[in-house]
């Protein structure tokens, strides 16, 4: 597969296996419950302090990242050189494919100065063949007067993390799309619409003569072979599902009943009409915010509406590093997912934390209406806080076991650290035991008490927390001997220098 090349490639390589990985700092709770998080701070240290928590997590990701378009916008430097642009992209989007789910999928939207770019990036990350779809949004609602041939639409670029682990939701019928459904022939199981019962290509078993009630013969039209195989067809004619025509005579369809309907699929054209365009977005934006407060560049709660639809169901994990004004963390609130947002600016105070706390008191705005939204739910707010390692690979003092402890289990497992970690035993994987020695975590209050692998805490570790197989201990260091590491199937892995960034 060929990839894309540009100046400093190596460099943005780089760049992602030597992002520093920060300590997360809450700085205060909104609403009831914490599950949700606004974090600001730049994105790719983010992502990197979230990953020994949420690795393989994330079940939706949506970003909406500058266009490059040579504009500057009031909250964020959408001007940068084409190769800048690609170095900017290329770790983030490594980090976040680490952080979706087997069967997650990511959302970019994108117009035509970097479009073809990002699709050539995004096959190199995620692989070519997890590509989805290119959806097209019509984001305007009239042409601009000023240029001859008008852009109307963004680009959506859309990848799984594995293709064939990812299922797409079906959409409701809008009251139009039901109108289409009639009862011609008066069918007991009330009003239908039909498909056609023939598909391209040829296929042996596919290729049959078939008869309609009244006695006339089809046979497939050239280049097309029937639906399905011959016993389907019999079964559907027995229970009533083909259709012929009114007089009987026309090329077989099948019908597809309004009740038994569970939504339709999306297509990859999606019309203002259907997900909203700029206006409604600036129009949501300024009755928050008024029109001289608002942020520059909104997407409309719709829009958003319609990818988490497709993507997740409720309590599913939604994840947004260039937050902006918040649509993405909004909207997932109001359909009953969690989400993570991410935002550098400001306007993660200014802009963020008051839209998402009007969202919990109630706001009618947007979508609510729609998906009966009528408050509560919660978030923290937090920030990128010091560095856990500095120049010299030393631990920061203000890790906490507990964090170390994640880090050091998603290095080893490559798995999220989603349990407590309050005891020397981290967990057990494929059959291995982890144990972190750190900070005292045996219950000597002094800070190097208990971080030395010795006979007397070895004994310890055997009595409160056993396993028979083999052993991963992480430590200061250790008096054991390799002899004795060895009889007791211990690895043995010291602090600080063992602790790698993965």
């Amino acid at each position: 597969m060929p990839f894309l090349d540009w100046v400093n490639k190596n460099q943005a390589k780089e760049t992602t296996r030597d992002v520093p990985y920060h300590l997360l700092k809450q700085e205060s709770v909104y609403g009831a419950g914490d599950e949700n998080m606004l974090i600001q701070g730049d994105n790719l240290l983010a992502l990197k302090a979230l990953i020994p928590f949420y690795a393989g997590q994330v079940k939706c990701i949506f970003i909406d990242p500058p266009y490059n378009t040579q504009s500057a916008f009031d909250h964020y430097d959408d001007k940068l050189e084409h190769s800048q642009w690609l170095s900017m992209m290329y770790p983030r989007l490594v980090l976040l494919r680490e952080m979706l789910a087997e069967d997650g999928c990511i959302w970019v939207t994108i117009d035509d100065n970097e479009a073809h770019y990002l699709k050539v990036l995004m096959d190199e990350v995620f692989g070519r063949r997890n590509f989805v779809s290119n959806v097209l949004w019509q984001k305007r609602t009239s042409p601009d007067a000023r240029i001859q041939l008008g852009a109307a639409h963004d680009h959506v670029m859309v990848f799984a993390k594995e293709i064939e682990r990812v299922k797409f939701n079906k959409l409701s019928l809008s009251p139009e799309q039901a109108q289409n459904f009639k009862n011609p022939d008066n069918d007991r199981r009330g009003p239908w619409a039909s498909t056609d019962f023939t598909a391209q290509g040829w296929r042996p078993n596919q290729m049959y003569k078939l008869q309609s009630p009244s006695g006339v013969e089809f046979e497939p039209p050239p280049g097309r072979c029937w639906s399905n195989i011959e016993s389907e067809y019999r079964r559907l004619l027995a229970e009533g599902r083909m259709y012929f025509g009114k007089n009987d005579t026309a090329r077989p369809r099948v019908k597809n009943y309004l009740s038994e309907s569970d939504g339709i699929s999306s297509w990859s054209w999606w019309g203002n009409s259907e997900v909203g365009h700029n206006q409604e977005a600036k129009k949501e934006i300024n009755v928050l915010f008024g029109a001289d407060d608002a942020f520059g560049t909104p997407k409309p709660e719709r829009l958003l509406q319609r990818i988490i639809s497709l993507s997740t169901k409720p309590g599913d994990l939604v994840l947004d590093s260039f937050l902006g004004s918040a649509t993405t963390s909004v909207v997932a609130h109001k359909m009953g997912r969690r989400y993570i947002g991410i935002e550098m600016g400001e306007h993660a105070r200014t802009h963020c934390i008051p839209r998402l706390q009007k969202v919990i008191d109630g706001e009618q705005g947007g979508i609510s209406e729609a998906v009966d939204w009528k408050g509560g739910g919660g978030f923290r707010f937090c920030t990128l806080g010091e560095p856990a390692f500095d120049s010299h690979g030393r631990i920061n003092t203000a890790v906490h076991f507990e964090t170390l402890a994640a880090y050091v289990w998603h290095y080893e497992t490559s798995v999220p650290g989603q349990q407590t970690f309050d005891k020397p035993l981290l967990g057990i994987e494929d059959g291995t035991a982890y144990y972190l020695l750190y900070n005292g975590i045996l219950g000597d209050r002094r800070p190097v008490s208990g971080n030395v692998l010795t006979h007397a805490v070895l004994e310890t570790i055997k009595e409160l927390f056993p396993h028979d197989g083999p052993k991963v201990i992480y430590g200061e260091t250790t008096r054991l001997g390799a002899a004795r590491l060895a009889a007791e199937n211990i690895t043995f892995k010291q602090i600080p220098y063992d602790v790698k960034m993965r």
